[in-house]
């Protein structure tokens, strides 16, 4: 259960990276992805009481760094190789971007094929 939870984490933030992402001079690195959602560790793994403002901050920063298709496909990619990695609680991952107050018109999920962010 503990690693589905991360790969949520990392899905919902590939997603919102690539839904919501404005234009950026810089590429997205697996660094960036790995800051942002660093903060959100604790709340994915129990999933208990509200993410932290530090988590929703580097949510939002993210999803605004990602700007292009392939910025968001890195988001993506980056965020299911930090699944393989971590235990986390699916349904707060899945749950992040809301309760950080970002819409993400796909579910999170880490089957999510990458190729197919745009």
């Amino acid at each position: 259960m503990a690693c589905f939870n991360i790969r949520a984490i990392i899905a919902v933030t590939v997603a919102i990276l690539l839904l919501t992402a404005p234009h950026s001079a810089n590429a997205v690195t697996c660094g960036d992805v790995s800051s942002a959602v660093g903060p959100c560790l604790a709340y994915a793994r129990n999933g208990q009481g509200s993410p932290s403002a530090g988590c929703c901050s580097g949510v939002k920063a993210l999803n605004s760094k990602a700007k292009t298709s392939a910025d968001r496909q890195t988001v993506c990619n980056c965020l299911k190789n930090l699944a393989k990695s971590i235990t986390f609680n699916g349904g707060a991952v899945a749950g992040l971007p809301g309760k950080c107050g970002v819409n993400v018109p796909f579910p999170i999920s880490t089957s999510t094929d990458c190729s197919k962010v745009h």
